[in-house]
């Protein structure tokens, strides 16, 4: 069972064939910058990415992963907000051998004491649809499905999601490895499933500019 069991991980984690973004896991203001690296199950190395805050409600997010896994653009925007609530619409594009485009939409709440009133780690649950327009097998899939993910520390987050392609692969159909190139093609179940772990290098906040003096007037 154990050696079932690793065998199986092992065929995840080397032929992952779509990826997704890494999205701010805090309201970011403008000029804020966060970077880091992540692991997933989708890429058959570690990426690296890095996200910057271009204005009070949007910011956007760079992915680098060797030799193309895990590389990717995306771009989030702040749609509403209420003390330690707020939802966000994220816009990515990802290139790999099954290259993918997702929209999702994420709602996010960060802990708080009731005691004391300090802000702790952020949680987060989205729904996504996820579209390949021309996977390995030279076919489209589209795809809709839900996430969760957390942030219980300053340094590690994770995020864990499923996204079914319904007109390729009845729900029912348990077949979880239809391939080719020793791949998993762009109707495959494996390829809809996302488990990412996050590791934060630094978070650096803009500087806030001073409001310039205004000299007094003169007499005359």
């Amino acid at each position: 069972m154990v050696r079932v069991a690793s065998t199986l991980l092992i065929c995840i984690i080397l032929n992952g064939c779509a990826s997704h973004p890494r999205v701010g896991s805090q309201r970011m203001a403008e000029g804020d910058v966060e970077y880091g690296y992540a692991f997933s199950v989708e890429n058959v190395f570690p990426y690296l990415w890095y996200r910057k805050g271009i204005s009070k409600r949007s910011d956007i997010g760079v992915r680098v992963g060797l030799p193309i896994y895990g590389s990717g653009l995306d771009y989030s925007r702040l749609l509403y907000e209420k003390e330690n609530k707020w939802d966000m619409l994220n816009l990515a594009w990802s290139l790999n051998p099954n290259y993918n485009y997702d929209f999702t939409y994420y709602k996010f709440r960060q802990r708080q004491n009731k005691k004391t009133g300090a802000l702790g780690g952020t949680a987060w649950t989205g729904i996504r649809f996820m579209y390949i327009p021309k996977g390995i097998s030279d076919k489209t899939s589209a795809r809709i499905g839900f996430l969760f993910g957390g942030k219980p520390g300053s340094k590690l987050s994770y995020e864990i999601g499923y996204f079914h392609d319904f007109s390729r692969m009845p729900i029912s159909y348990l077949q979880l490895f239809p391939t080719k190139f020793g791949l998993p093609s762009e109707n495959s179940r494996i390829t809809g499933f996302s488990l990412q772990v996050f590791f934060n290098l630094g978070y650096s906040r803009a500087e806030k500019k001073e409001p310039e003096a205004i000299a007094p007037e003169t007499e005359q």
